[in-house]
């Protein structure tokens, strides 16, 4: 995975322009808690430069014609912070799990799969570094967008997840990968 091409999948303004929801968090959400996570941008960005460029981070990145248009995190679930801490998404058993906790698919590519490609990828990739069970946090249909870095609900399950729990406005999935 190049630094540049995650850049410009994070920093590239969509058909509307504005600035993307992920030059802000750089996919540190699940990694930070409390003040760590109220650092600027930047500090996220350096993280996340860091975590590329070392290789110490299990994500995947979509491209088209070369273009990088999609984005997905995932890895142990100890590795991630916040969500080891959280009361609405606690474990829902004692099974060494990873987790999927992010997708940033850009507006161009929206709706043509990209998502569904990366969670298909995300399952190999879990399943090579021996994972026995991918979990995931599907926002529900008709929930806010701003849920939607989770992935939907419909997604999941049609790549063979099953509900597991209940996440107050998540549903917890899983696929046995072995």
């Amino acid at each position: 995975m190049r630094w540049g091409d995650v850049v410009s999948l994070f920093e590239r303004p969509g058909p509307r322009g504005g600035t993307p929801i992920t030059a802000g968090c750089w996919c540190q959400f699940w990694l930070l808690r409390g003040r760590e996570y109220r650092e600027p941008a930047e500090a996220h960005k350096d993280r996340l430069e860091a975590e590329v460029r070392t290789g110490e981070l299990h994500a995947l990145l979509a491209l088209a014609g070369g273009v990088p248009v999609g984005w997905c995190r995932l890895g142990p679930r100890t590795t991630f912070a916040r969500l080891e801490a959280s009361r609405v998404l606690a474990r829902v058993d004692a099974a060494d799990v990873w987790s999927v906790v992010c997708f940033a698919v850009h507006p161009d590519a929206k709706r043509q799969g990209v998502a569904s490609a990366l969670l298909d990828a995300a399952c190999s990739h879990a399943a090579e570094h021996g994972a026995a069970i991918l979990e995931g946090y599907a926002a529900r249909p008709n929930h806010p967008n701003i849920d939607a870095y989770t992935g939907y609900l419909p997604m999941f399950v049609a790549a063979g997840f099953e509900p597991v729990g209940d996440g107050g406005r998540r549903t917890i999935v899983r696929k046995r990968l072995v």
